[in-house]
Parts: C-alpha cells; structure tokens; sequence
C-alpha cells in the first residue's frame, strides 16, 4: 500500500496501548500518531488540529473512563468525518456490536485477536472495507432472534440482490461472489452499493444485521461463520 495510513488509539490500558504500539511499529504502512486513555481526550485533540495530525482511523475501545466509546462514536465521526473506526473491545454483547455497527463503525474486533489481524484489519478498513473479527460475525448469525418477516424490505430487493445478500451473509468477498455468480467484481460492487441504499446501511455488517433482524433470512444454525474478511 503507498498510502500512509495514520491511527489513534483510545485506550485507557497502558499495557494494551503498548502492546499496539510496538506491533505498528513494524509496519511501514502504518503510523500511530497519538494515543490517549479517554474519549473526552480523543475528542479534543482531534478538534484541536492546530498542532495535529489527523488520523485516517481510529481504535476505539468502549468501555472507557468518562465517556464510552459508543457514546462517542458518533461525535468522533462528525468531527473528522472522513474518519474510519475500528472498535476494539473485550465486549461482545450483542447490543454493543449491533450499535457500534449502526453508529457507522467499519470494523469491531476483540482484543484477544491476533496482532496480525488487527494490522489487517487497519488495512482493510483504511481502503473502504468493512471486518467483523473472528467470532463476532458468527456471533450475529447466531443469536440475533429471527423478527417478524418485512415483505416491504424484502421485495425491494431484487432477486440478484438478495443473492448478493445471502453470499455476503456466508461471508464472501466480491472476488467469490463475482465467481460463483460468473459475474464481474466491479458488478458485484455495483450491485452492494445498491444493497446499502435500499436497506440505509453503510457497510456488509450493517446490511447483514438487518437482514437477519427483518427476517429476511431464516436463521439458520449451520449458517456460516464468516471468518475474518473484507466484507
């Protein structure tokens, strides 16, 4: 990548602030250029640019002292907002997933993922993909409760779009689904786009979750698990 990419990290566990720290700073892609303990902290210097560099991205932790970071997320975004978040958390309760996700958050990880996917994970999110870590993503598939069915969401997708749908629910990339529907990556992309204005979504995460949570798909326990990937 020749694009630099520059990360904030909040984080109030100076251990685990170390622990990124050293891993970025093997990477010649990859710049942290701050690192602060509170969002109340993340916020100031990002309105502060005076003397500043502003990140392309940043790891948010939620459960920080002070404000959390779902109640700043929102805020980090309407400040800079070309800014992409990675959340990186311990929590996995449905509801702080399913919120950051529809907060406008292009990845949630937990903290016991490996330092290489969170270096691959700042990485894909950096150019426009959306990551569910490992374990997150089967998590949804697996406990969001099947709602009432909306027919009204339902046919407003095409038959190709829900095909697109159901491959980005089994956890596809655009170059698997463009091969098993023998079709172009940049029609796949089109085809998503399209997906995202119909369900007023920002990334596969979020289009994902309101399927399942519209009843669009039947919840199914041998769906699959997704993996880590550029959604």
């Amino acid at each position: 990548m020749d694009k630099l990419i520059r990360v904030m990290l909040v984080e109030d566990h100076p251990e685990y602030r170390e622990v990124i720290d050293l891993a970025l700073r093997d990477e010649v892609d990859i710049q942290l250029v701050s690192q602060v303990g509170s969002s109340e902290r993340a916020l100031r210097i990002l309105q502060d640019r005076s003397d500043f560099v502003v990140p392309d991205l940043v790891l948010l932790d939620l459960n920080l002292p002070g404000k959390s970071g779902l109640e700043t997320l929102p805020q980090f975004r309407r400040t800079c907002p070309g800014l992409k978040v990675i959340v990186l958390s311990q929590s996995n309760d449905e509801s702080d997933v399913l919120r950051a996700i529809q907060l406008g958050a292009s990845g949630y990880l937990l903290k016991s993922s490996t330092v290489d996917q969170i270096v691959d994970a700042i990485r894909t999110v950096a150019t426009g993909g959306a990551l569910l870590g490992s374990g997150i993503a089967k998590f949804i598939l697996s406990s969001l409760q099947a709602r009432l069915p909306n027919e009204e969401l339902d046919d407003a997708l095409s038959q190709r779009e829900m095909e697109i749908l159901t491959l980005l629910g089994e956890g596809c990339v655009k170059k698997e689904i463009a091969r098993d529907l023998e079709i172009s990556v940049s029609t796949v992309a089109t085809y998503i786009r399209r997906i995202y204005d119909k369900l007023d979504v920002q990334n596969a995460p979020a289009a994902i979750a309101k399927a399942y949570r519209a009843g669009i798909f039947p919840l199914d326990e041998g769906a699959s698990s997704h993996g880590d990937g550029d959604l």
